[in-house]
């Protein structure tokens, strides 16, 4: 179901969502475990999201109907804190995420999706996250994707380092299963559409490159396979394994990581395959979760407290542009004046001009400054009466 919802071109998702959503700003978060939509914009219009959502995905809208979670306000901030800190993970503590999500928001910084109200969410979230981890150590012990990959096939094979074992792909999820095989000593075979790029992959994170076609056609020596790609179809196919399988006396375990998955489904009915994704490493989160209860209320704790940091900030967002509009108004009014005063003056001299100007500047600061902070103070804590009550009185539009 979520390979569904996957956005294939990113450019082309950032770009359909900006000019047909109803959004101003959003940031797109995409892993093997979620698909998630950050957004702002003038009005709530979650239709406008979903049929762009599906026309950019290939989606038939009645897709969402048991397949979405909305969450708004305090209770999105919250869910992108726990992200950040690893609470939101199917791994708890996993580090992983984190990356993920700073990428996510450089690229829509890249591609001019992010504003003001998304990077400051995201800076502010990732610097809590990394305060979780730090302060309570939630990432020590835990099990990335990669790691967690392995650990299943040291569970289900006898003696690993004695298999013959494989990896495709040369992304992220094949580096944390290549760190993960290295750090047990355990020999691989590397492979990738482009040998080039097996090889960089090989020297720089471990693993004997082979080439592409050498290696989907020696199925028959694999016992181990993980396959971490992103090709939007199916690299391991059922009829290469039945081939593979008809001449292997052994049997071959396969473990996709990839999404959308590139292993055919048909393959697990193959006789003498094991075969696992995502979707079967629940029982290790399970573990994971029942022994660290304590770090997890400790970083739960923290995020309580910097939730409502959080919150300030952004509410704080809002009344900015009424804070602005209004100096500005009044700052023409001021000049405006100024220049009658001056005319009628018949003042030439440049100091003294200066000084005029200065007091006049001081004079609007000194009686502006106060009702403005208090309104900032006000917004802060959620009085949202006052801001409309200021809009209406210096006769600026909200956005609602």
């Amino acid at each position: 179901m979520l390979e569904k919802f996957t956005f294939r071109d990113m450019g082309s998702a950032y770009s359909s969502f900006l000019e047909y959503s109803g959004l101003q700003e959003c940031v797109i978060l995409q892993t093997c475990n979620r698909v998630e939509l950050f957004g702002v914009g003038n009005t709530k219009d979650i239709e406008r999201v979903k049929k762009t959502w599906a026309s950019v995905a290939g989606l038939e809208e009645n897709a969402f109907k048991e397949n979405l979670e909305i969450s708004e306000g305090t209770e999105a901030f919250e869910h992108l804190l726990k992200l950040t800190s690893g609470l939101d993970s199917l791994v708890v503590g996993e580090e992983q995420i984190l990356g993920q999500i700073k990428k996510s928001i450089n690229t829509a910084r890249e591609l001019n999706a992010s504003g003001n109200n998304l990077n400051i969410l995201f800076d502010k979230a990732i610097r809590v996250g990394s305060r979780v981890r730090h302060s309570t150590g939630i990432s020590r012990g835990s099990i990335s994707i990669g790691s967690m990959a392995v650990k299943l096939a040291e569970e289900n094979i006898d003696d690993l380092k004695s298999k013959h074992i494989l990896l495709i792909g040369t992304g992220e999820a094949a580096s944390l299963v290549a760190k993960s095989l290295k750090k047990r000593n355990i020999e691989f075979f590397i492979t990738s559409r482009t040998y080039e790029r097996a090889k960089a992959f090989a020297e720089t994170v471990g693993g004997n490159p082979i080439q592409f076609e050498n290696a989907i056609s020696s199925f028959k020596k694999v016992d181990v396979l993980f396959v971490a790609t992103v090709a939007p179809y199916f690299l391991v196919t059922y009829d290469r394994i039945k081939e593979a399988m008809g001449s292997k006396k052994t049997g071959m375990m396969i473990m996709d990581l990839s999404n959308p998955r590139t292993v055919d489904e048909r393959v697990s009915t193959i006789k003498r395959i094991k075969m696992m994704n995502l979707d079967q490493i629940a029982e290790i989160v399970d573990k994971n979760m029942r022994s660290r209860i304590g770090v997890v209320s400790s970083a739960e704790k923290i995020i309580n407290e910097e939730i409502l940091v959080v919150e300030a900030v952004m509410k704080r967002l809002e009344v900015e542009p009424v804070v602005k509009n209004v100096f500005k108004d009044i700052d023409q009014v001021r000049i405006k004046e100024l220049k009658k005063a001056l005319q009628m003056l018949g003042e030439t001299d440049e100091q003294k001009i200066r000084i005029i100007d200065q007091l006049t500047q001081a004079i609007v600061e000194g009686i502006i400054s106060t009702p403005m902070n208090n309104l900032r103070k006000a917004t802060e804590q959620g009085d949202s009466e006052l801001l409309k009550s200021v809009s209406k009185l210096f006769n600026y539009k909200i956005k609602e």
